[in-house]
C-alpha cells in the first residue's frame, strides 16, 4: 500500500491552487509561518484535526490526503488489543456541543503598510500583523476567493471622503484584466490608492478622491496594479 505523505500532499495542492502556505496559516488561524514550519521542518509532526478538516474542505479533499485516517469527517484513534484479550468498549460519552467549524470563517491576514503616497511595499514575503476574520460564506457570495485577499490601512487623505485615513481596506489580489475603479498600485518605491483611468491607450491616470490632489498621469509600464480594493472598515 502507498505511504502518502500529507506534507507534500499539501505542497502540491496549495501549489496547484495558487495559494502561499502563510495564507492557509491564516485560514486555519495560525501564525503565517505555521504550515511552513509543518512542511519544511516537520513540526508539527502532525496537523491537528480542526486544522486538517479545514484545509481538506479548502481543497475538497479527503482528509486521508492530509495525514488523517479516511474521509470521513470525524475520526476514529484506535490501538490494537492485546493478544488473547477481548477489547474493552468505553463507555458513551454525554455529547458535547458542537463548534462552530472554522471552516466557516476566514482570517484575512493584516501587513503592516500603509497604502499612501509615501513609501512602501507589497511582497509575498510580509510578515502579518493580525487578521480581520469575516465569514467564508459571504466573502465567496462576493465572488472572492478568500485566499487572495490581503488587509492594509489607509494612510493619508489622498481618498476623502471615500476612504479616511486609518480604514481598513481589502485588497482582492486576483489576477483580472485592467478595468475602473479603486486599487492599490506600486509606483516605484511608492505604494498607493488611486482610482485607475485607463481611457488613454499605453497610459493610466491616477486619480485622487480628494481635489486637493492632482492626478497622476503615467506611463502603464510604470505601475504595477497590486489588487483591487473591495471592502472598507472604519471609524464613523
Amino acid at each position: 500500500m502507498e505511504q502518502i505523505d500529507p506534507r507534500a500532499n499539501l505542497l502540491k495542492l496549495s501549489a496547484d491552487k495558487g495559494v502561499s502556505l502563510a495564507s492557509l496559516s491564516a485560514l486555519i488561524g495560525r501564525n503565517s509561518t505555521y504550515l511552513q514550519q509543518f512542511v519544511r521542518k516537520g513540526s508539527p509532526r502532525k496537523l491537528e484535526e480542526d486544522d486538517r478538516r479545514t484545509l481538506a474542505r479548502f481543497f475538497g479533499v479527503a482528509e486521508s490526503e492530509l495525514g488523517g485516517t479516511g474521509d470521513s469527517v470525524q475520526e476514529i484513534s484506535f490501538e490494537p488489543a492485546a493478544a488473547g484479550r477481548q477489547r474493552s468498549v468505553a463507555p458513551a460519552k454525554p455529547p458535547v456541543p458542537a463548534r462552530r467549524p472554522m471552516a466557516e470563517w476566514f482570517d484575512v491576514p493584516r501587513l503592516e503598510l500603509g497604502a499612501s503616497a509615501g513609501p512602501g511595499a507589497f511582497a509575498v514575503g510580509e510578515q502579518a500583523i493580525g487578521a480581520l476574520r469575516f465569514a467564508a460564506s459571504w466573502l465567496r457570495g462576493q465572488g472572492f476567493d478568500p485566499a487572495m485577499l490581503t488587509a492594509i490601512a489607509v494612510t493619508g487623505d489622498s481618498m476623502e471622503p471615500t476612504l479616511r485615513d486609518g480604514d481598513e481596506i481589502l485588497v482582492d489580489r486576483t489576477p483580472r484584466p485592467m478595468r475602473d475603479g479603486i486599487h492599490v498600485v506600486r509606483v516605484g518605491d511608492g505604494l498607493l490608492v488611486k482610482r485607475l483611468d485607463l481611457a488613454q491607450p499605453g497610459r493610466i491616470g491616477l486619480i485622487s478622491d480628494n481635489p486637493a490632489y492632482r492626478p497622476l498621469d503615467l506611463p502603464r509600464e510604470e505601475v504595477a496594479i497590486i489588487g483591487r480594493v473591495v471592502w472598507k472598515g472604519g471609524r464613523l
